[in-house]
């Protein structure tokens, strides 16, 4: 059982030291609140499992739960209270830059911070660890591998308006640039849009040959339908990093067409490591569980993570989990993976929407 911040926030006195408190922030509300129930089992599973091998630094390790889609500046007054408070002795979870962009220079360094998203790279605060893909390791071989196989060199981009997606768009057209590419139209809309018709328009008259999707959850779905409702999907590719078996669910088996991702995770990833996460999560959470995906099974990556950097270092003190950090490798969910510069180094995966399951085609060099 998860336990909600609010529930201990300003109680200090009642912790016990025989447990080491990590803040689970995953996001409860707004476009990317779809994520939400997967990253909380993700993440409890993780905890069970650790707990179950006596724990860490000989603690049980407790999940509390802070809402990652509030406000920037109100999850990070929540986290710094916490950690002010003594509540929690870590922050880990799966929430948007702009949520982390606020966060990190509040934690500063105070707790180890485990974040769990995909994100745009060059994230260099003290005590941020990352487990998540970046646009070199993600979006540059995907557009070289559209060029390669499929001849596809020109490109609209569509985004939601803040940092994830002007960053990943920015690496966008120097990788097109290198293949000789180009994007044919760029625009970003608010988190929550629900019209998409102007965009539509554009794309539809911007000469390109696919579209670059830069949306989250909710956001994601009412494009997807709406591409499809103009027609657009028979003769366009939808390429986007973030979305996955949620998004694929709520968008229907109709509006998949031409639809494409890669990530480092996927529910039917054909690997031993893969199933056997998936056969795990299935027999814990049952046939009603929340779909399991890439962002939900980042959360895990994040408790394992933090679990496997305190051991190593022997402590919860921030510099000696730096120094220990590096070169860091061990079994997940998702194969073997290494710590190099405070990233985990994994592999990434090509896949196609096969209407609401994902055809994992091959590995990303």
């Amino acid at each position: 059982m998860i336990e909600k911040a609010s529930v201990r926030l300003g109680s200090p006195a009642g912790r016990t030291r025989d447990a080491l408190d990590v803040a689970l922030v995953v996001p409860l509300q707004g476009p990317a609140g779809i994520f939400g129930p997967s990253c909380e089992c993700c993440a409890q599973l993780a905890a069970e499992e650790v707990n179950a091998e006596s724990g860490v630094l000989g603690r049980e390790l407790r999940l509390v739960l802070v809402d990652g889609g509030a406000p920037p500046e109100q999850v990070a007054t929540e986290i710094d209270a916490l950690i002010s408070g003594g509540v929690i002795d870590a922050v880990a979870g799966w929430h948007i830059s702009a949520v982390r962009e606020v966060v990190a220079p509040r934690i500063d360094g105070r707790v180890p911070y485990v974040y769990t998203a995909l994100y745009e790279g060059g994230e260099r605060s003290p005590g941020v660890f990352l487990t998540g893909e970046t646009p070199n390791r993600q979006l540059r071989p995907a557009l070289r591998w559209f060029a390669g196989e499929l001849g596809i060199r020109r490109w609209t981009i569509v985004g939601d308006d803040y940092v994830w997606p002007r960053s990943s768009a920015r690496a966008a057209h120097r990788y097109l640039r290198e293949l000789g590419g180009e994007v044919c139209d760029e625009m970003y809309v608010p988190l929550g849009t629900e019209d998409f018709g102007p965009v539509l328009a554009r794309v539809a008259a911007s000469g390109c040959e696919a579209v670059l999707m830069l949306l989250i959850g909710d956001d994601a779905v009412l494009f997807n339908r709406a591409f499809t409702a103009a027609g657009l999907d028979r003769d366009h590719i939808r390429f986007s990093s973030l979305i996955e078996e949620n998004v694929l669910l709520a968008t229907g088996p109709e509006n998949t067409r031409g639809l494409m991702t890669s990530a480092g995770y996927f529910e039917d990833l054909p690997t031993a490591s893969g199933l056997d996460f998936a056969a795990v999560y299935g027999r814990r959470f049952g046939p009603r569980a929340p779909v399991l995906n890439s962002l939900g099974e980042s959360c895990y990556e994040g408790v394992r993570m933090l679990t496997e950097l305190l051991r190593r270092a022997g402590d919860v003190d921030v510099p000696r989990i730096q120094a220990a950090a590096e070169g860091l490798e061990y079994e997940t969910p998702r194969g073997t993976v290494q710590i190099r510069d405070r990233h985990l180094h994994q592999r990434v995966f090509l896949a196609a929407a096969d209407g609401l399951q994902w055809d994992v085609l091959q590995q990303l060099p």
